[in-house]
């Protein structure tokens, strides 16, 4: 089984989604704030907003979710994690594969140079790049970026060689992230989906679990502890 979260699975951590009725979008316009443009005219008003988002993550804490899942991945059960979502609660979790494909808010990159740093401390201002002065960028795929070629590779083979496809807390609206679990539809397996409004993949839906991922995987892992543990006597 491949897994692909979204913005919902970090919801129960404090971290706000993009897309629900309190979603960023909602606050926040996208051009304004995450898009090459945007930093190119207001470098200062972008940082700002991820500063704000960083600070954010860096205070939450892995959920149920995030934790269920990760057992789910160390026991074999779920082979790989792909997740559309920037933070790093899924690693605070230990998951074990992990395929991140719009970046990463806790690093940020050069603007002209190969340079990345991981962030330890929240960043203040527009942070420079000490190898040639130029601006630091956060290190996550903005609207109008192509998502990294490696990881969208990696993350089409592991659902196009999945059985099934578990769809965790995402409205698969944003491509091609929503188009993977189709890839294992496609090869004759299934789609799980967690989550407690329907998403754009509702019409290919097998199994709809209509409930916050912090609840409901949970008490996947336990049913799947309760197989494995009645396979052994």
């Amino acid at each position: 089984m491949a897994a692909l979260t979204g913005a919902g699975i970090s919801a129960d951590s404090g971290i706000p989604t993009f897309r629900g009725k309190d979603g960023l979008w909602r606050r926040f316009k996208p051009e304004e704030l995450a898009t090459p443009e945007a930093f190119q005219r207001n470098p200062e008003l972008v940082w700002e907003w991820y500063e704000w988002r960083i600070k954010l993550i860096k205070e939450a804490k892995p959920n149920p979710g995030h934790l269920a899942l990760a057992e789910l991945n160390r026991m074999g059960i779920v082979k790989c994690v792909v997740t559309q979502n920037v933070d790093d609660l899924h690693e605070r979790a230990c998951t074990t594969c992990l395929v991140k494909l719009h970046g990463d808010i806790m690093t940020a990159r050069c603007t002209s140079c190969d340079f990345e740093i991981k962030w330890k401390d929240v960043p203040k201002g527009v942070p420079k790049c000490p190898a040639c002065c130029s601006p630091l960028r956060p290190a996550v795929v903005w609207f109008g970026e192509p998502l990294p070629q490696e990881a969208l590779e990696r993350a089409e083979r592991l659902f196009s060689e999945a059985r099934a496809a578990m769809v965790i807390g995402t409205s698969a609206a944003v491509m091609p992230a929503g188009k993977l679990p189709l890839l294992t539809k496609s090869n004759g397996g299934i789609i799980i989906e967690v989550n407690p409004e329907p998403s754009a993949l509702e019409p290919y839906v097998d199994i709809a679990i209509r409930e916050r991922a912090s609840v409901a995987l949970p008490r996947i892992l336990e049913e799947v502890r309760k197989l494995y543990n009645s396979n052994k006597t």
